[in-house]
């Protein structure tokens, strides 16, 4: 989030998210017995985007407090977060809807708590840097490093991030008061390696999704 409101969420593979939903849920009209949330994820400023319905399951809908954003908006966010870094999710100029599962395979019933995987340090650290960076790019303002979504992302804590986030101030690269961060001109002036990160970590999902094309193709 920034002072806008809006912000960019960076997958683990480096690609920066812009997700717009369409609040709030709502009943399937297919009669099964699970809620609906459409949102379109673009990518960046590529001009090519993933329109999803989040299918939230009547199982999670149970651990949920509620369907209101302030409850649901990190998780569902994460979820297509880890779609993409499992390059479930295809990225197009225009195309269908593509359903996605809002399950029981991001939340640990035995201890109660939304699991996408934990990061190691390093992992982290190049998420924060590239999150500040892209917000920076593609929205500008102050970049919200304690954002709880960030931490339930890499299953960590927001005071983590924020050493994080510290350690990388010191080293000229941003500036960060409390929760806060803005990128420094050191940040913005690698924007061809953060580039060349996007490039990459979209080839590697379109060559996955060539390749199942190819196969249905038969």
């Amino acid at each position: 989030m920034s002072d806008s409101g809006k912000s960019v969420y960076v997958t683990l593979s480096g690609l920066p998210l812009l997700v717009d939903f369409k609040w709030p849920f709502h009943s399937s009209t297919a009669g099964a017995d699970f809620w609906v949330l459409h949102a379109d994820a673009k990518l960046g400023n590529s001009g090519l985007h993933a329109p999803v319905a989040v299918n939230l399951s009547a199982t999670v809908r149970e651990v949920l407090p509620s369907m209101e954003p302030k409850d649901v908006e990190g998780p569902v966010v994460n979820a297509l977060r880890k779609e993409v870094d499992r390059r479930q999710l295809e990225f197009v100029k225009s195309g269908k809807l593509v359903p996605v599962q809002f399950s029981s395979r991001y939340y640990d019933f035995k201890r109660n708590k939304w699991i996408f995987g934990r990061a190691s340090d390093e992992e982290i650290t190049k998420l924060i840097t590239r999150k500040v960076f892209w917000h920076s790019r593609l929205l500008g303002g102050n970049v919200w490093i304690g954002d709880p979504a960030e931490a339930l992302y890499v299953e960590s804590t927001v005071p983590h991030l924020l050493e994080i986030a510290r350690n990388l101030a010191e080293s000229g690269l941003m500036t960060v008061e409390g929760e806060w961060a803005s990128a420094n001109a050191a940040l913005l002036a690698q924007s061809e390696k953060f580039e060349a990160d996007m490039k990459s970590a979209l080839i590697e999902l379109e060559k996955k999704h060539a390749f199942e094309d190819a196969k249905r193709a038969g």
